[in-house]
């Protein structure tokens, strides 16, 4: 499978924030986030290869029962991932997947951490990207699937209070509960987030979702393999 890198650290984001986990990122996206933190997975995608069970191999060494499967996007290598957890599953391992919610496949995970992408994130008007991540950015069925069958988490990436209303028709028209329901705020940098995180927390007291900071970032800043 392609990848850009596997490390141990501690999950920064979510409803599992602060738990030691192993990150196997893989590579390749089919969005173009404006904003994306990783654009060496997306705009830029990295092309290293990797066996699912060499995979399996180094992840096994650090001897941490969580693992994450992140993006790039997971889910449009679908064979090579269901095969990684159905193995991982075996081995007796706690498995997310970090997913934009645009591909569904049935695989053994016990988290589907879902971050379906908002306005905000679309590249600009003139960018060739454009019409193809508009397009493809909020799958209504594909999240539907994964809240039907999985654990889920939807994390809300938020760049203004106005980013609200976007995600309050989503709720409305899925049927998303609002525990499920994740906010968190857009930047790279500890004074981006911060700048960010008081409203956050306040719109998350109005409508009883969750706030997220993003822990790695605060720690550690802008770096790879954190």
């Amino acid at each position: 499978m392609k990848y850009s890198e596997l490390f141990y650290t501690i999950q920064g984001e979510g409803i599992l924030i602060g738990i030691p986990s192993v990150f196997l990122r893989t590579s390749y996206c089919n969005l173009r986030c404006i904003w994306c933190d990783t654009p060496y997975t997306s705009w830029k995608p990295e092309d290293k290869n990797i066996s699912v069970n060499k995979a399996i191999e180094k992840i096994t060494k650090y001897n941490c029962k969580h693992v994450v499967i992140t993006g790039g996007e997971p889910f449009i290598q679908a064979k090579e991932l269901v095969d990684l957890c159905y193995k991982l599953s075996e081995n007796g391992h706690h498995i997310t997947i970090e997913t934009n919610a645009t591909v569904y496949e049935d695989v053994s995970a016990h988290l589907i951490s879902m971050s379906p992408k908002l306005r905000n994130s679309n590249p600009k008007p003139d960018n060739h990207y454009y019409e193809m991540h508009q397009h493809k950015r909020i799958q209504t069925e594909v999240i539907h699937k994964f809240l039907d069958n999985y654990t889920c988490q939807l994390k809300f990436v938020m760049e203004t209070p106005e980013d609200l209303e976007e995600i309050k028709c989503l709720q409305v028209e899925i049927g998303i509960p609002d525990e499920e329901i994740v906010l968190m705020p857009q930047g790279i940098s500890t004074e981006e987030t911060q700048t960010k995180q008081e409203w956050i927390i306040e719109l998350c007291k109005q409508h009883g979702y969750r706030y997220s900071p993003r822990v790695h970032i605060d720690i550690w800043g802008n770096q790879r393999g954190v």
